[in-house]
Protein backbone atom coordinates (compact mmCIF):
# COMPACT_ATOMS: atom_id res chain seq x y z
CA UNK A 1 0.00 0.00 0.00
CA UNK A 2 1.13 3.53 -0.71
CA UNK A 3 1.25 6.30 1.88
CA UNK A 4 1.21 9.84 0.51
CA UNK A 5 2.01 13.32 1.81
CA UNK A 6 1.83 16.51 -0.25
CA UNK A 7 3.45 19.85 0.54
CA UNK A 8 2.09 22.67 -1.60
CA UNK A 9 3.30 26.14 -2.57
CA UNK A 10 6.82 25.92 -1.21
CA UNK A 11 8.58 29.14 -2.14
CA UNK A 12 11.56 27.43 -3.77
CA UNK A 13 12.02 26.75 -7.46
CA UNK A 14 11.24 23.15 -8.52
CA UNK A 15 14.64 22.91 -10.20
CA UNK A 16 16.42 23.59 -6.89
CA UNK A 17 14.29 21.06 -5.02
CA UNK A 18 14.88 18.39 -7.68
CA UNK A 19 18.65 18.69 -7.07
CA UNK A 20 18.11 17.57 -3.49
CA UNK A 21 15.49 14.96 -4.40
CA UNK A 22 17.75 13.30 -6.97
CA UNK A 23 20.53 12.98 -4.39
CA UNK A 24 18.34 11.13 -1.86
CA UNK A 25 15.68 9.37 -3.94
CA UNK A 26 17.01 5.79 -4.09
CA UNK A 27 18.43 5.56 -0.56
CA UNK A 28 17.21 4.01 2.68
CA UNK A 29 14.66 6.04 4.66
CA UNK A 30 16.79 6.40 7.81
CA UNK A 31 19.80 7.48 5.78
CA UNK A 32 17.71 10.01 3.85
CA UNK A 33 16.33 11.62 7.01
CA UNK A 34 19.81 11.88 8.52
CA UNK A 35 21.35 13.33 5.38
CA UNK A 36 18.53 15.88 4.94
CA UNK A 37 18.97 17.14 8.48
CA UNK A 38 22.65 18.03 7.87
CA UNK A 39 22.40 19.10 4.23
CA UNK A 40 23.13 22.78 3.60
CA UNK A 41 20.65 23.25 0.73
CA UNK A 42 17.58 25.34 1.52
CA UNK A 43 15.29 22.75 -0.09
CA UNK A 44 16.32 20.06 2.40
CA UNK A 45 14.05 21.32 5.22
CA UNK A 46 10.72 21.29 3.29
CA UNK A 47 11.60 17.90 1.82
CA UNK A 48 12.36 16.49 5.29
CA UNK A 49 9.05 17.86 6.58
CA UNK A 50 7.16 16.20 3.72
CA UNK A 51 8.91 12.89 4.42
CA UNK A 52 8.13 13.14 8.14
CA UNK A 53 4.50 13.86 7.30
CA UNK A 54 4.26 10.80 5.03
CA UNK A 55 5.81 8.63 7.77
CA UNK A 56 3.36 10.01 10.34
CA UNK A 57 0.43 9.32 7.97
CA UNK A 58 1.52 5.71 7.59
CA UNK A 59 2.20 5.10 11.27
CA UNK A 60 -0.78 6.93 12.80
CA UNK A 61 -3.51 6.32 10.22
CA UNK A 62 -2.63 2.83 8.97
CA UNK A 63 -0.71 1.35 11.94
CA UNK A 64 2.32 0.43 9.83
CA UNK A 65 5.68 -0.27 11.43
CA UNK A 66 8.14 2.53 10.66
CA UNK A 67 10.93 0.01 9.96
CA UNK A 68 9.00 -1.48 7.02
CA UNK A 69 8.62 1.78 5.08
CA UNK A 70 10.64 2.69 2.02
CA UNK A 71 10.58 5.59 -0.42
CA UNK A 72 8.66 4.63 -3.53
CA UNK A 73 8.77 8.00 -5.28
CA UNK A 74 9.22 11.72 -4.69
CA UNK A 75 7.58 13.96 -7.27
CA UNK A 76 8.29 17.68 -7.53
CA UNK A 77 5.90 19.73 -9.67
CA UNK A 78 5.59 23.40 -10.43
CA UNK A 79 3.33 25.47 -8.21
CA UNK A 80 2.16 29.05 -8.47
CA UNK A 81 4.41 31.60 -10.16
CA UNK A 82 4.32 35.18 -8.96
CA UNK A 83 5.07 37.67 -11.73
CA UNK A 84 7.54 40.35 -10.68
CA UNK A 85 9.66 43.01 -12.40
CA UNK A 86 13.25 44.27 -12.27
CA UNK A 87 13.93 47.87 -13.12
CA UNK A 88 16.25 48.22 -16.08
CA UNK A 89 18.08 51.06 -17.75
CA UNK A 90 16.40 53.80 -19.79
CA UNK A 91 13.12 53.54 -17.90
CA UNK A 92 12.41 49.95 -18.90
CA UNK A 93 11.46 46.90 -16.84
CA UNK A 94 12.39 43.24 -17.08
CA UNK A 95 9.78 40.65 -16.04
CA UNK A 96 10.67 37.50 -14.08
CA UNK A 97 8.80 34.80 -12.16
CA UNK A 98 9.11 33.87 -8.49
CA UNK A 99 8.51 30.16 -8.71
CA UNK A 100 6.96 27.87 -6.13
CA UNK A 101 6.67 24.09 -6.10
CA UNK A 102 4.66 21.15 -4.82
CA UNK A 103 6.32 18.07 -3.29
CA UNK A 104 4.53 14.71 -3.31
CA UNK A 105 6.15 11.94 -1.26
CA UNK A 106 4.99 8.36 -1.80
CA UNK A 107 6.07 5.69 0.67
CA UNK A 108 5.51 1.97 0.24
CA UNK A 109 5.29 -0.90 2.70
CA UNK A 110 8.35 -3.12 2.48
CA UNK A 111 6.67 -6.05 4.22
CA UNK A 112 5.46 -8.52 1.56
CA UNK A 113 3.31 -10.48 4.04
CA UNK A 114 1.11 -7.41 4.74
CA UNK A 115 0.69 -6.75 1.01
CA UNK A 116 -0.35 -10.33 0.25
CA UNK A 117 -2.81 -10.32 3.16
CA UNK A 118 -4.34 -7.05 1.98
CA UNK A 119 -4.76 -8.34 -1.59
CA UNK A 120 -6.37 -11.52 -0.26
CA UNK A 121 -8.84 -9.48 1.86
CA UNK A 122 -9.73 -7.28 -1.11
CA UNK A 123 -10.44 -10.34 -3.27
CA UNK A 124 -12.69 -11.82 -0.57
CA UNK A 125 -14.58 -8.53 -0.17
CA UNK A 126 -15.08 -8.32 -3.89
CA UNK A 127 -16.42 -11.89 -4.09
CA UNK A 128 -18.85 -11.33 -1.22
CA UNK A 129 -19.94 -7.93 -2.58
CA UNK A 130 -18.80 -5.98 0.48
CA UNK A 131 -15.90 -4.13 -1.20
CA UNK A 132 -16.03 -0.70 -2.73
CA UNK A 133 -15.44 -2.02 -6.24
CA UNK A 134 -18.34 -4.45 -6.01
CA UNK A 135 -20.78 -1.79 -4.83
CA UNK A 136 -19.68 0.51 -7.63
CA UNK A 137 -20.20 -2.17 -10.25
CA UNK A 138 -23.35 -3.90 -9.01
CA UNK A 139 -24.91 -1.41 -6.61
CA UNK A 140 -25.69 -2.23 -2.99
CA UNK A 141 -26.36 -5.83 -2.14
CA UNK A 142 -29.90 -6.50 -0.95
Amino acid sequence: MDYIAISKNIKISPRKIRLVVDSVKQKDLKLVLNSLSVMKKRAALPLKKALDSAIANAVNNFKVDRQNLKIKDIIVTEGLSLKRFHFAGRGRIRPYKRRASHIKVILADNNIKNQKLKIKNEKEEFKTGKGKEATKLYGTKS
